[in-house]
């Protein structure tokens, strides 16, 4: 998840006397070694999550108990309450790095408290953070459907909580039919489209640059997936609209950075100006579609109708799914 733009990728000479690294892979290993700070900062922010998570199970004053009022013991259910943590802290932290590619790509302000390099750096630390969250959550959710299904034998639980996690439309139960599948879909695409900068030497730098605009996508189905099944925003309540306002700094910038992209040859121009025509109206359409994706988080934010769910008079008392049985 970083940036379209560094000196590295056109082509930069080695300065005379010094060698680059043998290979991708020292820079993979600088970076994770960056990033532990960042990742230490992750588990406490998890850690602050899932005790008020916790709290709130435990106080009666838990969305996820309203949603599914079977689970109002943190006792039992706390890797689900973890799994719920990660997804959050990793939501968090998917927002921030994306924020960062696009203030890196787009134009930036005269004057920031540290350097390109230091925000470049940091770019790539919390992209490795969030490949890391997002993997933790998906982890916690299979063993808790571990710890669930207690009809069977441990290695159909081990193959239920493996599929209804990571096979895509395995999972067969209420709006899970199709946020997991989306929440899922953003894990199979961070993976490779975050670790393919460290071989944009040996696939080209152009070939990078396009696969990487698809980093979007992937935040964009994590929200989605978030605003569908996440139970803490389940309901038209202030937490779910916290959630659709943070959405608008990240269109916004995206669409500064569609009209001031910082490579020259993403400018739009004018029509047959250097551009095929249909490329160039696909251009113009994308722009169309981010100022109207940023007009319809205004009209959402401010008329409340998020697509939130009403809190029922009477809450359902059903399990998530059946237990699988032999």
């Amino acid at each position: 998840m970083t940036s379209d733009t560094r000196p590295d990728e056109v082509g930069a000479v080695t300065p005379p006397g010094r060698r680059r690294p043998p290979g991708d892979r020292v820079a993979l290993r600088g970076d994770l070694r960056s990033a532990l700070p960042d990742a230490g900062a992750a588990v406490v922010v998890t850690a602050l999550v899932f005790a008020l998570l916790w709290a709130r199970m435990e106080s009666g004053a838990s969305d996820t108990v309203a949603v599914m009022p079977f689970m109002d013991d943190p006792g039992t259910y706390w890797m689900y309450l973890l799994s719920q943590a990660f997804g959050w802290s990793g939501l968090l932290w998917a927002w921030g790095t994306v924020m960062l590619g696009l203030l890196l790509s787009g134009p930036r302000p005269a004057r920031l408290p540290v350097s390109g390099q230091v925000l470049e750096r940091w770019h790539r630390t919390t992209s490795l953070t969030t490949m890391a969250l997002m993997f933790a959550h998906a982890l916690m959710f299979a063993a808790e459907l571990v710890r669930y299904e207690t009809k069977v034998d441990w290695a159909q639980r081990l193959w239920v909580a493996f599929a209804d996690t990571f096979v895509p439309g395995w999972y067969d139960s209420g709006t899970g039919k199709i946020a997991i599948p989306l929440g899922q879909g953003a894990l199979y695409l961070a993976i490779p489209l975050g670790l393919l900068f460290y071989v944009r030497h040996r696939i080209g730098a152009n070939t990078w640059r396009r696969l990487h605009r698809f980093v979007i996508v992937v935040y964009v189905l994590s929200v989605w997936h978030t605003l569908l099944y996440g139970t803490n925003v389940w309901y038209g309540e202030w937490p779910r609209t916290v959630l659709w306002l943070l959405q608008l700094p990240v269109a916004v910038l995206l669409l500064l950075r569609l009209l001031r992209p910082a490579r020259r040859a993403e400018r739009l121009g004018s029509p047959g100006g250097g551009v095929a025509r249909p490329g160039w109206w696909v251009r113009a359409a994308g722009r169309v579609a981010v100022g109207a994706i940023v007009i319809g988080l205004v009209v959402v934010a401010v008329s409340g109708r998020d697509g939130g769910r009403d809190r029922p008079t009477h809450p359902p008392a059903t399990a998530p799914h059946a237990q699988e049985t032999d």
